[in-house]
Protein backbone atom coordinates (compact mmCIF):
# COMPACT_ATOMS: atom_id res chain seq x y z
CA UNK A 1 0.00 0.00 0.00
CA UNK A 2 1.66 3.72 -1.05
CA UNK A 3 0.79 6.23 0.93
CA UNK A 4 0.92 9.70 -0.46
CA UNK A 5 2.46 11.29 2.30
CA UNK A 6 6.10 9.31 1.54
CA UNK A 7 6.17 10.13 -2.30
CA UNK A 8 9.08 11.80 -3.59
CA UNK A 9 10.97 11.49 -0.23
CA UNK A 10 14.82 12.30 -0.56
CA UNK A 11 17.42 9.37 1.52
CA UNK A 12 19.28 11.47 3.68
CA UNK A 13 21.38 9.07 5.84
CA UNK A 14 20.98 6.31 8.70
CA UNK A 15 21.61 6.46 12.16
CA UNK A 16 22.41 3.39 14.66
CA UNK A 17 23.20 2.86 18.12
CA UNK A 18 25.72 0.84 20.05
CA UNK A 19 25.99 0.02 23.41
CA UNK A 20 29.91 -0.61 23.68
CA UNK A 21 31.12 -3.01 26.19
CA UNK A 22 32.91 -1.47 29.18
CA UNK A 23 36.44 -0.96 28.16
CA UNK A 24 38.06 -3.03 31.40
CA UNK A 25 35.64 -6.00 30.50
CA UNK A 26 38.46 -7.47 27.66
CA UNK A 27 41.12 -7.45 30.24
CA UNK A 28 38.99 -9.14 33.06
CA UNK A 29 37.83 -12.15 30.61
CA UNK A 30 41.62 -12.64 29.95
CA UNK A 31 42.38 -12.29 33.42
CA UNK A 32 39.71 -14.58 33.87
CA UNK A 33 40.50 -17.29 31.52
CA UNK A 34 44.40 -17.61 32.62
CA UNK A 35 42.66 -18.04 36.11
CA UNK A 36 41.06 -21.62 34.53
CA UNK A 37 37.60 -19.25 35.05
CA UNK A 38 35.56 -19.80 31.70
CA UNK A 39 33.33 -17.26 30.69
CA UNK A 40 30.05 -17.01 28.71
CA UNK A 41 27.95 -14.68 27.57
CA UNK A 42 24.12 -15.59 27.51
CA UNK A 43 22.39 -12.88 25.76
CA UNK A 44 18.83 -11.84 23.72
CA UNK A 45 20.86 -10.00 21.13
CA UNK A 46 20.74 -11.36 17.61
CA UNK A 47 23.32 -14.19 17.03
CA UNK A 48 25.36 -11.92 14.24
CA UNK A 49 25.75 -9.27 16.98
CA UNK A 50 26.58 -11.52 19.69
CA UNK A 51 29.05 -12.91 17.87
CA UNK A 52 30.35 -9.48 17.12
CA UNK A 53 30.43 -8.57 20.65
CA UNK A 54 32.22 -12.09 21.84
CA UNK A 55 34.88 -11.49 19.35
CA UNK A 56 35.26 -8.04 20.46
CA UNK A 57 35.92 -8.76 23.88
CA UNK A 58 37.91 -11.67 23.77
CA UNK A 59 35.23 -13.99 25.05
CA UNK A 60 35.16 -16.01 21.12
CA UNK A 61 38.27 -17.69 20.38
CA UNK A 62 38.64 -19.50 17.19
CA UNK A 63 36.85 -22.35 16.69
CA UNK A 64 34.05 -21.32 19.44
CA UNK A 65 30.37 -21.66 18.72
CA UNK A 66 26.96 -19.51 19.26
CA UNK A 67 24.03 -21.13 19.60
CA UNK A 68 20.25 -19.78 19.56
CA UNK A 69 17.82 -21.30 21.99
CA UNK A 70 15.97 -23.13 19.45
CA UNK A 71 19.13 -24.45 18.35
CA UNK A 72 19.64 -25.58 22.02
CA UNK A 73 15.98 -27.41 21.89
CA UNK A 74 17.53 -29.44 18.94
CA UNK A 75 20.62 -30.96 21.07
CA UNK A 76 20.31 -33.85 22.76
CA UNK A 77 21.83 -34.13 25.75
CA UNK A 78 24.49 -36.44 24.87
CA UNK A 79 24.96 -34.03 21.28
CA UNK A 80 25.14 -30.84 23.97
CA UNK A 81 27.83 -32.62 26.29
CA UNK A 82 30.01 -32.89 22.89
CA UNK A 83 29.64 -29.13 22.01
CA UNK A 84 29.26 -27.63 25.38
CA UNK A 85 32.79 -26.75 25.26
CA UNK A 86 33.14 -24.97 22.44
CA UNK A 87 30.29 -22.95 22.74
CA UNK A 88 30.93 -19.56 23.99
CA UNK A 89 27.73 -17.29 22.96
CA UNK A 90 23.88 -18.34 23.77
CA UNK A 91 21.54 -16.39 22.37
CA UNK A 92 17.62 -15.38 22.96
CA UNK A 93 17.22 -18.83 24.71
CA UNK A 94 14.34 -19.95 27.42
CA UNK A 95 14.45 -19.80 31.20
CA UNK A 96 14.78 -23.68 30.59
CA UNK A 97 17.67 -23.28 28.47
CA UNK A 98 19.64 -21.51 31.18
CA UNK A 99 19.08 -24.05 33.59
CA UNK A 100 20.06 -26.70 31.24
CA UNK A 101 23.45 -24.78 30.45
CA UNK A 102 24.36 -24.85 33.95
CA UNK A 103 23.59 -28.43 34.76
CA UNK A 104 25.44 -29.51 31.90
CA UNK A 105 28.64 -28.05 32.96
CA UNK A 106 27.94 -28.83 36.70
CA UNK A 107 27.39 -32.50 35.34
CA UNK A 108 31.21 -31.97 34.26
CA UNK A 109 32.61 -31.31 37.64
CA UNK A 110 32.74 -27.39 37.30
CA UNK A 111 31.59 -25.16 39.41
CA UNK A 112 28.69 -22.51 38.00
CA UNK A 113 28.03 -18.86 38.90
CA UNK A 114 25.62 -17.23 36.58
CA UNK A 115 24.64 -13.85 36.40
CA UNK A 116 21.79 -11.72 35.09
CA UNK A 117 18.90 -9.51 36.05
CA UNK A 118 15.75 -10.22 34.88
CA UNK A 119 12.62 -12.82 36.37
CA UNK A 120 13.86 -15.22 33.29
CA UNK A 121 16.90 -15.94 34.54
CA UNK A 122 16.35 -16.28 38.17
CA UNK A 123 15.39 -20.61 37.94
CA UNK A 124 19.80 -20.47 36.94
CA UNK A 125 20.85 -17.17 39.13
CA UNK A 126 23.52 -16.95 41.67
CA UNK A 127 24.83 -13.55 41.00
CA UNK A 128 22.31 -11.08 40.74
CA UNK A 129 22.46 -7.24 39.11
CA UNK A 130 21.93 -4.72 41.98
CA UNK A 131 20.29 -3.14 39.10
CA UNK A 132 18.21 -6.20 38.49
CA UNK A 133 14.34 -7.35 39.54
CA UNK A 134 13.62 -7.80 42.82
CA UNK A 135 12.39 -11.78 41.78
CA UNK A 136 16.72 -12.07 40.34
CA UNK A 137 17.63 -10.71 43.63
CA UNK A 138 16.09 -12.77 45.65
CA UNK A 139 16.87 -16.14 44.08
CA UNK A 140 20.57 -15.30 44.01
CA UNK A 141 22.92 -16.03 46.40
CA UNK A 142 24.87 -12.63 46.02
CA UNK A 143 24.14 -8.94 44.49
CA UNK A 144 25.99 -7.33 42.53
CA UNK A 145 26.08 -3.76 43.62
CA UNK A 146 27.95 -1.90 40.40
CA UNK A 147 26.58 -4.20 37.59
CA UNK A 148 30.44 -4.87 36.44
CA UNK A 149 32.09 -7.75 35.43
CA UNK A 150 35.31 -6.59 36.63
CA UNK A 151 34.06 -7.04 40.33
CA UNK A 152 33.16 -10.88 40.16
CA UNK A 153 36.85 -11.21 38.51
CA UNK A 154 38.40 -8.45 41.03
CA UNK A 155 36.20 -10.30 43.87
CA UNK A 156 37.95 -14.34 42.92
CA UNK A 157 41.13 -12.48 43.44
CA UNK A 158 40.11 -11.41 47.06
CA UNK A 159 38.83 -14.55 47.68
CA UNK A 160 41.38 -16.25 46.71
CA UNK A 161 43.63 -13.78 48.51
CA UNK A 162 41.79 -14.74 51.86
CA UNK A 163 42.30 -18.65 51.19
CA UNK A 164 45.78 -17.89 51.04
CA UNK A 165 46.14 -15.97 54.49
CA UNK A 166 44.15 -18.17 56.22
CA UNK A 167 46.30 -21.23 55.55
CA UNK A 168 49.41 -18.75 56.62
CA UNK A 169 47.93 -18.36 59.90
CA UNK A 170 46.91 -21.50 60.47
CA UNK A 171 50.47 -23.16 59.23
CA UNK A 172 52.17 -20.73 61.55
CA UNK A 173 49.90 -21.36 64.72
CA UNK A 174 49.99 -25.21 64.43
CA UNK A 175 53.98 -25.30 63.64
CA UNK A 176 54.45 -22.60 66.66
CA UNK A 177 52.62 -24.74 68.87
CA UNK A 178 53.89 -28.11 67.81
CA UNK A 179 57.05 -26.79 68.30
CA UNK A 180 56.69 -26.17 72.30
CA UNK A 181 54.47 -30.05 72.23
CA UNK A 182 57.48 -31.57 71.13
CA UNK A 183 59.77 -29.21 73.42
CA UNK A 184 57.87 -30.45 76.56
CA UNK A 185 57.38 -34.23 75.47
CA UNK A 186 60.75 -34.47 74.92
CA UNK A 187 61.57 -32.84 78.28
CA UNK A 188 59.27 -35.35 79.96
CA UNK A 189 60.65 -38.62 78.50
CA UNK A 190 64.09 -37.46 78.99
CA UNK A 191 63.27 -36.81 83.07
CA UNK A 192 64.06 -32.77 82.30
CA UNK A 193 62.71 -29.64 83.71
CA UNK A 194 59.63 -28.21 82.00
CA UNK A 195 61.17 -25.93 79.34
CA UNK A 196 58.30 -23.51 79.91
CA UNK A 197 56.52 -22.01 82.48
CA UNK A 198 52.86 -21.07 82.36
CA UNK A 199 53.64 -17.52 82.23
CA UNK A 200 55.57 -18.18 79.18
CA UNK A 201 53.32 -20.08 77.66
CA UNK A 202 51.05 -17.63 78.21
CA UNK A 203 53.39 -15.11 76.53
CA UNK A 204 54.04 -17.25 73.74
CA UNK A 205 49.91 -17.69 72.93
CA UNK A 206 49.07 -14.22 73.27
CA UNK A 207 52.07 -12.00 71.84
CA UNK A 208 54.58 -15.15 69.78
CA UNK A 209 51.37 -15.93 68.37
CA UNK A 210 48.62 -13.72 67.87
CA UNK A 211 50.26 -11.04 66.32
CA UNK A 212 51.96 -12.27 63.81
CA UNK A 213 49.45 -14.66 62.81
CA UNK A 214 46.96 -11.56 62.41
CA UNK A 215 49.45 -10.11 60.11
CA UNK A 216 49.81 -12.62 58.00
CA UNK A 217 46.32 -12.78 58.01
CA UNK A 218 46.51 -9.26 55.95
CA UNK A 219 48.93 -9.63 53.81
CA UNK A 220 48.75 -8.60 50.65
CA UNK A 221 47.81 -11.11 47.39
CA UNK A 222 50.52 -13.20 45.66
CA UNK A 223 51.61 -12.44 42.31
CA UNK A 224 50.77 -15.41 40.34
CA UNK A 225 46.80 -15.70 42.68
CA UNK A 226 45.35 -15.20 39.25
CA UNK A 227 47.29 -17.22 37.26
CA UNK A 228 46.45 -21.06 39.00
CA UNK A 229 43.97 -22.91 38.17
CA UNK A 230 41.13 -23.31 40.41
CA UNK A 231 41.70 -25.32 43.69
CA UNK A 232 39.41 -28.77 44.10
CA UNK A 233 36.65 -27.68 46.64
CA UNK A 234 37.21 -31.19 48.23
CA UNK A 235 40.88 -29.82 49.20
CA UNK A 236 41.65 -29.15 52.53
CA UNK A 237 43.33 -26.62 54.07
CA UNK A 238 46.53 -28.45 55.13
CA UNK A 239 46.30 -29.39 50.80
CA UNK A 240 49.43 -28.12 48.60
CA UNK A 241 52.40 -28.97 51.30
CA UNK A 242 50.90 -26.91 53.91
CA UNK A 243 50.59 -30.06 56.45
CA UNK A 244 54.50 -31.04 55.19
CA UNK A 245 55.30 -27.37 56.25
CA UNK A 246 53.74 -27.36 59.27
CA UNK A 247 55.02 -30.85 60.71
CA UNK A 248 58.83 -29.94 59.55
CA UNK A 249 59.30 -26.46 61.02
CA UNK A 250 57.11 -27.80 64.35
CA UNK A 251 59.63 -30.74 64.52
CA UNK A 252 62.51 -27.49 63.85
CA UNK A 253 61.16 -25.35 66.52
CA UNK A 254 60.62 -28.08 69.29
CA UNK A 255 64.32 -29.64 68.64
CA UNK A 256 66.02 -26.00 68.55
Amino acid sequence: MVVEDEQDLVFVGLTAMIDPPREAVPASIAEARNAGIRSIMITGDHKTTAQAIGKEIGLMEEGDLALTGKGLDNLSDEELNEKLGRISVYVRVSPENKIRIVQAWQNRGAITAMTGDGVNDAPALRIAMGSGTDVAKDSAAMVLADDNFVSIVNAVGVGRTVFDNIKKAIGYLFAGNLGAIIAILFAVFLNMPNPFTALQLLFINLINDSLPALALGMEKEEPDVMKRKPRNISEGIFSGGTLQSVLIRGVLIGWL
